[in-house]
C-alpha cells in the first residue's frame, strides 16, 4: 500500500492505494501551523493502524501547492515509516511536457492532473479543479499540459461577499430552489453557486473554440465542489472527486517502478 497527500490551500487530502484501489481517504484543513512532530502524530492518529505498522506502507507520496507545509510533511512521513517521500510537482521527471512560458510555476496539482487524466483517458480533456481556486487544466492525450485558466473558487467567493457585506450573512452553499430565490440566503446561493456554474460553463465552452485538435476534449471536474456543481453545468461530464490522487499515485509508481 502506498499513502498518498494532496496539500491544497483549504485542506489536506490522504488517500491509502493498495494497488491502484483507493482503499481510505480523509480531509484535513491546511490552516493551521503545525511542526513536523505535530503532523507524525496526526497522521498516525488520522491513518490509524496501517500508520501504525510501518512495513505495510512502502511509501508515500506528496503533491503539495502550500510550501510551508511540504517540507514537513515530507520530514513527518520519513520519521513514520523510515522512508523519503516522493514529491509530485513541475520539476519531477515524469512523462508530462509543461508547454507553458513558465513550467515551473505550474502547480503541483495540475502537474497530477495532468498525468491521471492522460494516463486513466488517454485522450485530450479539460479538468476543472473546484478547490480554493477553479482551475482549468488544458491536456492532450500524450500528456501535455497547454496552459488552462485560473478564477477565484466558489467558497473564496462567498466568504469575500459575507466578509464585505454587513447585511448579509454566512450561509450554506447549496443549489437554491430557483434562480429568483424569495429569501436572502436562497438570492445568495443562487448568486454565488449559479453564478460559477455559468462561468464554468461559459469558459469551456471559450477553452473549446481555441482547442488545437479536431476532437472535442473530455470535460472531467475534481475537488471538493465538484459533485455539487457538475449536475447543475451543461458543459462538465463526468466527475472524479480523486482524480489528483489518481495522478499522486500514477508518478509514485512511475518514479520508483
Amino acid at each position: 500500500m502506498i499513502l498518498v497527500f494532496d496539500v491544497g490551500n483549504s485542506e489536506i487530502t490522504i488517500g491509502i492505494f493498495d494497488g491502484e484501489k483507493l482503499k481510505s481517504h480523509w480531509r484535513l484543513t491546511t490552516g493551521a501551523e503545525r511542526t513536523a512532530d505535530e503532523l507524525t502524530l496526526l497522521i498516525q492518529s488520522t491513518v490509524g493502524a496501517a500508520a501504525l505498522k510501518p512495513k505495510s506502507i512502502r511509501g508515500t507520496a506528496i503533491c503539495s501547492v502550500v510550501p510551508s507545509v511540504t517540507q514537513k510533511l515530507a520530514d513527518a512521513c520519513e520519521k513514520t515509516f523510515g522512508k523519503k517521500s516522493v514529491l509530485i510537482d513541475a520539476q519531477a521527471k515524469l512523462p508530462v511536457r509543461l508547454d507553458v512560458e513558465e513550467p515551473l510555476t505550474v502547480g503541483a496539482d495540475r502537474v497530477a492532473n495532468t498525468l491521471a487524466a492522460s494516463r486513466i483517458h488517454k485522450r485530450d480533456a479539460i479538468v476543472v479543479d473546484l478547490g480554493t481556486a477553479t482551475t482549468y487544466d488544458c491536456i492532450l492525450a500524450d500528456g501535455t499540459f497547454l496552459g488552462g485558466v485560473i478564477q477565484p473558487g466558489i467558497m473564496i467567493s462567498a466568504a469575500t461577499l459575507f466578509a464585505r457585506t454587513a447585511q448579509l450573512a454566512a450561509t450554506d452553499i447549496v443549489p437554491p430552489k430557483k434562480v429568483i430565490a424569495r429569501r436572502t440566503d436562497e438570492c445568495i446561493r443562487a448568486g454565488v453557486l449559479l453564478g460559477a456554474v455559468d462561468s464554468i460553463d461559459g469558459l469551456v465552452r471559450r477553452i473549446k473554440k481555441e482547442w488545437p485538435n479536431r476532437k472535442a476534449p473530455i470535460v472531467i471536474a475534481t475537488g471538493g465542489m465538484a459533485e455539487t456543481v457538475q449536475p447543475l453545468t451543461t458543459e462538465l461530464e463526468l466527475v472524479d472527486p480523486f482524480l489528483t490522487m489518481k495522478g499522486i499515485r500514477i508518478g509514485y509508481e512511475l518514479l520508483t517502478g
